[in-house]
């Protein structure tokens, strides 16, 4: 009686496999005849067996091929322009950027340019001053040797700026060294309209050259 049950199980599981395996098969048909996949390889030998031609995949058009490939082809061209419409703008931004240091840098080496001329120029000025200024002490220490009459004949011969530069740095002199100034008599033995022009001028005029 055991041997009976044992014996019937083993028929049922047989059966279950068979039928498990007709079920796989025919679903591997019939996805393979839906185009789900591709068994064609695998059922090439049953489609032998019951003598028919088996279902092929139907090959892609050579045109379909084409247009695929022409399609991949402007996706990469796109691709390729764009990136070369930046680049393009970005050099575009580059040169701008070196437009504008340029500019700059030019703006200011004209500024320092003017600025380094009219540096030169004051120190031209200042030791032009300088220049004068010892030139007429110079000339205000000679004139002070020199006798009263003939003094007055070179102060005489002179312009008026220059006359009263002589006699401003005659009596800063005197003052430093603690002596008599000589530009009151230089004045009275000068005419009395010339030194009635040099008083009025010195008067109004700033003393520069103390």
């Amino acid at each position: 009686m055991a041997r009976y049950g044992k014996q019937h199980i083993i028929g049922r599981v047989i059966v279950l496999l068979l039928l498990i395996i007709v079920m796989a098969g025919g679903g591997i048909v019939w996805f393979d005849y839906l185009n789900v996949i591709d068994a064609k390889t695998v059922l090439a030998p049953l489609y032998r067996l019951i003598r028919r031609e088996g279902r092929s995949q139907p090959p892609a058009a050579s045109d379909e091929l084409l247009v695929l490939d022409a399609e991949r082809l402007a996706v990469r061209l796109e691709a390729l322009e764009l990136r070369s419409l930046e680049m393009d703008r970005r050099d575009q931004d580059l040169q701008t950027r070196e437009g504008s240091i340029e500019q700059k840098a030019q703006e200011l080496e004209e500024r320092q340019k003017a600025l380094d001329e009219r540096e030169k120029s004051i120190n031209d000025q200042v030791d032009q001053a300088e220049t004068k200024q010892r030139n007429v002490e110079q000339n205000a220490r000679y004139l002070t040797g020199m006798p009263p009459d003939q003094a007055v004949a070179i102060i005489a011969a002179m312009d008026d700026q220059d006359a009263i530069d002589v006699f401003r740095v005659t009596e800063a002199i005197a003052q430093q060294e603690g002596a008599v100034s000589l530009v009151s008599v230089w004045l009275s033995r000068l005419p009395p309209q010339r030194a009635a022009v040099l008083q009025t001028k010195m008067n109004n005029q700033p003393a520069s050259l103390y």
